[in-house]
């Protein structure tokens, strides 16, 4: 499902049980699939699924805490922004989520 709120489309990942508590769900998009993330306090974040270091899908990755781990390299970015954790540098683009009645959607424009 679509739908347009506040001139923003988001789009329904699928319900909240549906996403593992400490793991993820890829949304496939043409313009790059997007990584949905659950934690174990039942936050949702979403990041494009590619690490700004080698491209690594982070829905792969270890999920702790707010942050993901790359498969690839051992990058850790926060899942609010996408921001790598010092010393590596860079960002992978972060999408807002919401979960309504049990369902969760992402925005399809980066933050």
């Amino acid at each position: 499902m679509t739908a347009v709120v506040d001139d923003m489309t988001w789009l329904e990942v699928g319900t909240l049980d549906e996403i593992p508590r400490q793991g993820a769900r890829v949304l496939k998009r043409e313009q790059g699939d997007i990584a949905v993330f659950r934690t174990a306090a039942d936050e949702v974040f979403a990041l494009l699924n590619r690490c700004p270091h080698r491209g690594g899908p982070l829905s792969e990755g270890i999920l702790y805490g707010r942050n993901i781990v790359c498969p690839l390299h051992n990058w850790c970015l926060d899942l609010a922004s996408g921001e790598a954790k010092g010393p590596d540098e860079g960002c992978a683009p972060a999408y807002a989520t919401r979960v309504e009645a049990g369902r969760v959607f992402v925005c399809t424009e980066p933050n």
